[in-house]
């Protein structure tokens, strides 16, 4: 829901949208580097590619942007800013 929301707002930097873009079908796609039946690593490179995707939006667009959008509770949006190198 996060993803679609910001590939939708003009506001986005067009390389952050990459990332995004990049990000959703590989996150759907059945095919990953680690398959996910290896326990703990099949999803660690899930959430690398989401951290990363959030880490180029961050920079190109600014924390507030990701804050306006953000579906979820205050305190995941925090720890999400954290992880992705911006101050909460």
């Amino acid at each position: 829901m996060l993803f679609k929301r910001l590939l939708r707002d003009p506001r986005v930097p067009r390389r952050a949208k990459a990332a995004l873009a990049f990000a959703v079908p590989y996150l759907a796609s059945p095919i990953d580097l680690i398959p996910d039946f290896i326990p703990v690593l099949g999803q660690l490179d899930d959430a690398l590619v989401v951290a990363l995707a959030l880490r180029s939006l961050v920079r190109g667009a600014g924390p507030d942007l990701l804050r306006e959008h953000w579906p979820g509770p205050e305190s995941s949006l925090r720890t999400v800013l954290r992880l992705a190198g911006a101050s909460a």
